[in-house]
């Protein structure tokens, strides 16, 4: 089973290649992300990764109650409320 974290994007670039890459922040660390699939994703934006590609976009508000909703739950470990 796969858990989809909502990430947000905190930072934007292209890479030589025309790859549209990003830094997303999740909880307790940040991955690099591919926005093949959603070029117009913009800092500050919420979205799923699924193997190192951003596959959905979310509403901030959704994306927020998703995370305390997980931390009351204890999927991060601690139990802590999280700020992406």
């Amino acid at each position: 089973m796969c858990l989809g974290i909502p990430g947000r994007i905190v930072e934007i670039w292209d890479e030589d290649s025309g790859a549209r890459m990003a830094r997303v922040a999740f909880p307790g660390e940040e991955r690099t992300a591919c926005l093949a699939y959603l070029p117009d994703l913009q800092v500050g934006d919420y979205t799923i990764l699924h193997a190192g590609f951003a596959l959905t976009r979310l509403d901030e508000d959704q994306a927020e109650l998703t995370l305390a909703t997980m931390a009351e739950y204890g999927v991060f470990g601690d139990g802590s409320a999280v700020t992406a």
